[in-house]
């Protein structure tokens, strides 16, 4: 078991404070290790184990507590037992019914500490206020960042850059759900474990938490999607092939679908951005997912979606580092991403390879046109093109994801 500090880091300040952990994220993304590792520093600190008071509600030893009630009922036997601060540790909490009038009554009927976590989105939401009246404060889990890649497997960060390139490779065909990481598994495997992890979260997350009754038709959306990384993309776009497919598709319905694969963490919208009006625009957003394997588990590796897999990766590194991200646009033209996180802000280019002064002119030109002294760079696979053009940085992706640019 790895620590990952990403999450800890931000955790370990509010421990002992009254705001339940709210721990979010896609199932199989390591949430439970989290809460694994929470127990351990409490522990460290010298909790008391019988004061720790763990429930993972995937497990048929909690299959009789379904609701509030129930659950309410369970921890007063626990707590009222014991003297002083309680710690309480509830995995997968969202297959408790309305859990969070439980969780509100605990806050305020004991002296206790609690940290839950879960797989649906509206774990991360400001509508999760609603139940537990603003005491809690939300963590978004994700799959392995390539940095935590490479303390899985034992290689240092300080390699020789041709390693760290060549890993790389591996872990942009792997991706970062930890369970893959845990043995050496043939691509095959790999995808077949991710295919079975996509599977749970479909069925269980999306179609039985908003009664789809068109699998089908939800399995070809997600496609579709998934076909489209890093392409400007919504409901309408999504109706409209559909339509040229010869099949009508009211496009509420499809607007629903993409609302669920959020909530399920399967995908992640991300609005547009108007640079120089500086507004949010309600058009042609894009969507990233979760982690790429779930691309390859369904469709099967694809060389020509790599330049959309990098955007992808970029953009969860911006998110793992606390910015809002969004698609950016400058007049007529368009840059990947602007990542905004307080007074800081930053513009970044995403593109395969440098491959020609074209592509070169068509990655930094967008760039270029905007007239402020924020941090922009150019974000590449390239070995070989180093140049930095009139203040914009050309980084390899590799550099990027392991350096502190903050």
């Amino acid at each position: 078991m790895i620590r990952r500090e990403l999450y800890l880091d931000q955790i370990i300040p509010f421990m002992n404070q009254p705001l339940v952990k709210v721990i979010a994220g896609i199932r199989r993304s390591g949430k439970s290790v989290v809460l694994q590792l929470i127990q351990g520093e409490l522990l460290k600190n010298g909790v008391e184990r019988e004061h720790i008071i763990y429930m993972n509600f995937e497990s048929l030893e909690w299959m009789d507590i379904l609701d509030a009630k129930a659950l309410y009922k369970y921890m007063r036997e626990k707590v009222e037992k014991l003297e002083g601060k309680v710690y309480i540790l509830l995995d997968e909490i969202q297959e408790v019914e309305e859990w969070e009038r439980a969780v509100n009554s605990f806050m305020v009927d004991w002296d206790v500490d609690i940290y839950v976590t879960g797989s649906n989105s509206r774990m991360l939401s400001s509508e999760l206020s609603t139940y537990l009246t603003g005491r809690y404060v939300s963590f978004h889990v994700l799959p392995l960042s390539f940095k935590e890649y490479l303390l899985f497997h034992d290689i240092p960060e300080e390699e020789e850059k041709e390693v760290l390139r060549d890993e790389f490779q591996k872990y942009l065909r792997m991706g970062g759900f930890p369970a893959i990481h845990v043995a050496n598994y043939e691509y095959e495997g790999i995808y077949k474990l991710v295919y079975d992890i996509y599977s749970s979260v479909i069925l269980r997350d999306t179609i039985q938490r908003h009664n789809i009754r068109n699998v089908e038709l939800l399995e070809r959306v997600v496609k579709f999607v998934f076909d489209n990384i890093g392409n400007r993309l919504n409901a309408k776009n999504i109706a409209d092939y559909f339509k040229s497919q010869q099949r009508k598709v009211d496009i509420n319905t499809i607007y629903n679908y993409l609302e669920a694969l959020q909530g399920a963490f399967i995908i992640q919208r991300v609005p547009r951005y108007d640079i120089k009006g500086k507004e949010l625009l309600q058009t042609n957003e894009k969507y990233y997912v979760s982690d790429l394997s779930l691309i390859y588990a369904l469709m099967g590796y694809k060389d020509r979606l790599i330049a959309g897999a990098l955007e992808n990766l970029v953009y969860w590194e911006l998110v793992r580092r606390g910015y809002e991200v969004y698609v950016g646009k400058q007049e007529d033209k368009e840059v990947d991403f602007v990542a905004l996180r307080r007074e800081e802000k930053m513009y970044i280019q995403v593109a395969y390879q440098l491959a020609s002064q074209a592509t070169v002119d068509r990655e930094f030109s967008p760039l270029l046109a905007i007239n402020d002294h924020y941090p922009k760079y150019v974000v590449t696979m390239d070995n070989l093109w180093q140049d930095n053009i009139e203040g914009i940085r050309h980084k390899h992706i590799v550099d990027f994801l392991l350096e502190d640019w903050r």
